[in-house]
């Protein structure tokens, strides 16, 4: 064994994971995991024991650290062989692995602890590569195996993860000194190695080899030929059939519970979807346990053309998505027995549309995207299996036992309940600075998704880097004053997460003149970025949700001026005047829709505000006759709070409004004044 006095197998092992997870051609997002074995210090005895560290349960390779590796006393762990129970209660051994930890232990325990542990060498990877899996997925894999690589790599019978796999591969080791590793049918590799550095090197030569066997060995055009209708629509096209189709496929699969979405133009998708064998294969499904417990057994396929009417394939997918879940409850009750767990929802998670790409769904961003790059792993499996062979994943029972695996419902008890606003997309206008930056950051902060609207491209761009990035805020530069743009902007939401549910008018400016000095041109441009910029932006939001037929939220940052009547103030106060009406008037049409809208009335927001720093500050000052400087005081003072009002303030109203508490509530505007009586609203 390896001595730990530097925290060498550690670092030794998170460095062969990172550059092993940092491939995708190795292994997907979060699959696999990789194991060393050492010594290190018993914290009691102070003696040496010997220990196992192996990636926990839900980590991901490419990014794992320390505190993701479960630590295990490797002769507790050992001496559960002579416990074990038998194959039927495998399960069981789970919860004893509690019991082998070492110290606090680390991560939880992975199914594959045992691989890890059981197999005799210093050092384990279990990945799942799609030349690998393609392999493991032939009809006739184990003979292409031995094909492939002679007795360097050991075919091993599909069987579900755990205990018995585990010795299953230990054995298969002891009896073949000269191996590397295995090909797991059904399932991906698992290769080991006396020190890291041979571990890794096995694990490549097992990948690399795979892969120039698939593409030398491989017949032409394993999908077919393409269908004439089926091909890749030109980018522009396709993007914009996407936008369109987005909100309802979203509406769709959200059927049971409200999903995030996310659309992928991969060229190995499209290149699938124009091929013959395209509905033959997808009606297959997808293999890997990995792949199948993100994307579900099959995916919803349209059969119609890429240039099909946009209303007749809007039309197809409606019932192909009420015959897609009468098929997944069929599936459920045919497998399901007592124990099994309930039926988690018929939907969907990923959608594919011939011409256009692939539509995938999940609890947020980040679950939706990961959806769709498994998917895109097994065309790559499909293809690979298909130019050897033929695809045959595991049968439809074994699916279902790992989809409705205890196992995996327990994993999914232990997540931490979601946010108020998770699986919630937001699109809030002006949001590059002051409200409308507080705002979008206050619903990223409850778990939504947010397009970062603002006619200022940079401003909007940092916005949505300082939120977190694609996976929860993404930017967009528009001019509510145009149609055009916001269509556009709208389109950036349905491909970024598949539509929008929450919508912040916030964007505007602020022309302080007397009436006198107020001309045509200050009202037109007041009036058409706040009073028509919003009616537009509603108007889209009202279609697109409509669509979706999940409700919604519009929220409209309205202010004290559109109540209390002050001084040189026209254009900005009638403007303001023709929001808080906007909100009445759509709260009575959209109710129908289940959409609820609602108005915030701040007054005095001057620190951070891109309003005040435009100039309108220094024309209030010098109206109230006070240091520009001062402006937030001053306004505090005349309050009835006597307390400054600040962006977050609003953000706050705008989060009560929208995060559920308030469920029932529309047509109703909350003033954000600390206390103005004028603008009390009677």
């Amino acid at each position: 064994m390896t001595t730990h006095e530097d925290n060498g197998p550690v670092d030794e092992l998170l460095a062969r994971s990172h550059r092993l997870g940092s491939d995708p051609r190795n292994t997907n997002y979060a699959g696999g995991n990789t194991s060393a074995k050492g010594t290190a210090k018993d914290p009691v005895t102070g003696g040496d024991v010997e220990l196992l560290w192996v990636k926990g349960s839900g980590g991901d390779l490419g990014t794992l650290r320390a505190a993701g590796l479960a630590a295990l006393r490797l002769d507790r762990l050992r001496a559960l062989t002579e416990v074990y129970p038998g194959v039927e209660r495998e399960d069981e051994m789970v919860a004893a692995f509690d019991y082998c930890l070492h110290g606090r232990g680390g991560a939880a325990p992975s199914i594959d602890t045992a691989m890890h542990g059981l197999v005799d060498a210093p050092h384990v990877d279990h990945l799942h590569p799609d030349s690998g899996i393609a392999l493991a997925c032939a009809a006739d894999g184990e003979a292409l195996t031995a094909e492939c690589f002679g007795d360097r790599v050991v075919w091993v019978p599909w069987r579900r993860p755990g205990f018995q796999l585990g010795l299953d591969i230990a054995a298969i080791k002891a009896a073949n000194p000269g191996a590397i590793g295995t090909i797991l049918g059904g399932h991906g590799i698992t290769a080991w190695g006396a020190t890291s550095e041979e571990c890794e090197r096995n694990s490549l030569e097992i990948i690399r080899t795979a892969e120039r066997f698939l593409a030398e060995r491989g017949g032409p055009e394993p999908f077919g030929a393409v269908r004439a209708g089926f091909e890749a629509l030109p980018e522009g096209e396709r993007r914009a059939r996407a936008a369109a189709l987005a909100p309802v496929i979203r509406g769709l699969a959200s059927t049971d519970r409200p999903q995030v979405g996310h659309f992928s133009e991969a060229e190995a998708v499209l290149d699938f979807l124009a091929r013959a064998e395209h509905p033959r294969l997808a009606r297959l499904g997808t293999s890997c346990p990995d792949h199948f417990l993100r994307t579900k057994v099959r995916p919803l396929v349209l059969d119609l053309p890429a240039d099909a009417p946009l209303d007749e394939a809007v039309a197809r997918l409606r019932e192909l998505h009420a015959e897609y879940r009468e098929e997944y409850r069929a599936y459920y009750e045919r497998h399901a027995d007592a124990a099994s767990p309930p039926m988690r929802g018929a939907d969907p998670a990923i959608v594919l549309v011939p011409g256009v790409g692939m539509f995938s769904f999940g609890k947020d961003k980040q679950t939706a995207r990961v959806a769709g790059e498994f998917y895109v792993n097994a065309v790559n499996v499909m293809r690979g299996a298909e130019a050897v062979s033929s695809y045959a994943p595991i049968e439809e029972r074994e699916k279902f036992r790992i989809e409705y695996w205890e196992l995996e419902e327990a994993k999914l008890r232990r997540m931490p309940p979601p946010k108020p606003l998770a699986t919630r997309v937001a699109l809030v206008t002006g949001a590059g600075s002051g409200i409308g930056r507080a705002t979008a950051r206050r619903l990223v902060d409850e778990g939504a998704c947010v397009v970062v609207a603002d006619v200022n491209a940079e401003a909007a761009e940092t916005v949505a880097k300082e939120l977190g990035g694609p996976d929860r805020a993404v930017a967009v530069t528009v001019d509510v004053t145009s149609e055009e743009g916001i269509a556009a902007a709208f389109s950036t939401a349905a491909l970024a997460f598949g539509g929008v549910d929450l919508v912040v008018n916030n964007a505007g400016i602020s022309i302080s003149k007397p009436l006198l000095e107020t001309t045509t041109e200050d009202w037109d441009r007041q009036h058409g970025i706040m009073a028509r910029g919003s009616f537009l932006v509603s108007r889209e939001a009202a279609r697109v949700m409509t669509e979706q037929g999940m409700g919604g939220d519009i929220v409209y940052i309205s202010s004290k001026n559109g109540v209390f009547a002050g001084p040189n103030n026209i254009a900005y106060g009638a403007a303001k005047a023709d929001q808080a009406h906007q909100v009445r008037l759509l709260a009575a049409e959209l109710g129908e829709q289940g959409i609820r809208v609602n108005g915030v009335n701040p007054d005095g927001v001057v620190r951070g505000s891109g309003i005040f720093a435009g100039g309108w500050g220094a024309k209030r000052a010098a109206v109230y006759g006070v240091p520009e400087e001062r402006l937030g005081e001053f306004y505090a003072q005349r309050t009835l709070l006597k307390r400054e009002v600040l962006p977050e303030h609003v953000a706050n109203a705008v989060f009560a409004l929208t995060g559920g508490d308030l469920s029932h509530t529309t047509g109703l505007h909350i003033p954000v004044d600390a206390g103005v009586a004028a603008a009390f609203l009677r």
